[in-house]
């Protein structure tokens, strides 16, 4: 078995045995692995620290059949978050992306601009609001998934939409026009700001990095809350958590 080399976040580790654990790891090179760590357990493993939650280490495995855990032989520590030590709303955030990566993504399914984005946004956690970041996190997420919602025309008839009478749909996948709102029941009315915020998460560069007023973000988390919540089938645990 040939020995593969990643960059990988640490998202979730359980314990096997008196000395081993499970990892779950979202790699650039790979997407999510679980591996098998011999010996993770022990205070002076080979491993040191370099599967603690929420670290970047490079890591050396050996790539198992399938239905077979693959085994990780070497796991360096790259980088550390400190703020996560220190910042409550910067922990949970960081949790709730771990938990989305871990939740949302297949093995073996590499998404080299989702590995990007989730190490930034765990890098820029307090030089921007972090419940911003969060959800600029999560747009991301759905792009590279293929979850975008639509915001620019309607969702369901793919007219043109204007506000004011703008409303969200999970069901429908996006914004739906005045016409169609009847017919989705579970639409959440969505003030203009709110839109346009959800437009500027959604593309690309750094329009989404500004001045936002509290309440615009308060909207748009609910209506993430809302869209996250029914695309998975259930609320992530993290989400009561996360602030605007």
């Amino acid at each position: 078995m040939p020995a593969e080399k990643a960059r990988a976040l640490v998202l979730k580790t359980t314990d096997w045995s008196e000395t081993s654990r499970i990892a779950t790891l979202w790699t650039r090179e790979f997407g999510k692995v679980r591996v098998l760590a011999k010996g993770g357990r022990r205070l002076k493993s080979s491993f040191e620290s370099g599967l603690d939650l929420l670290t970047v280490c490079s890591i050396v495995f050996l790539r198992k059949s399938s239905g077979s855990l693959d085994l990780l032989t070497e796991a360096q520590v790259v980088r550390r978050y400190q703020r996560l030590r220190t910042d409550l709303a910067a922990l949970y955030a960081g949790y709730y992306v771990a938990e989305s990566l871990t939740d949302w993504t297949e093995e073996y399914d590499p998404h080299p601009a989702l590995f990007d984005e989730a190490l930034d946004a765990l890098d820029s956690f307090g030089a921007v609001p972090v419940g911003l970041r969060v959800m600029r996190f999560e747009m991301v997420l759905f792009r590279e998934l293929g979850y975008s919602p639509t915001l620019q025309t309607c969702a369901v008839c793919g007219s043109d939409v204007a506000p004011p009478e703008l409303a969200f749909s999970a069901a429908a996948g996006g914004v739906v026009c005045k016409t169609c709102q009847p017919r989705q029941r579970e639409r959440r009315a969505l003030s203009p700001g709110a839109w346009q915020l959800l437009q500027a998460l959604a593309e690309p560069g750094e329009d989404w990095n500004h001045g936002w007023d509290a309440a615009v973000r308060g909207e748009v988390r609910l209506v993430l809350n809302h869209y996250v919540t029914y695309l998975l089938g259930r609320r992530p645990r993290m989400l009561p958590y996360l602030g605007s």
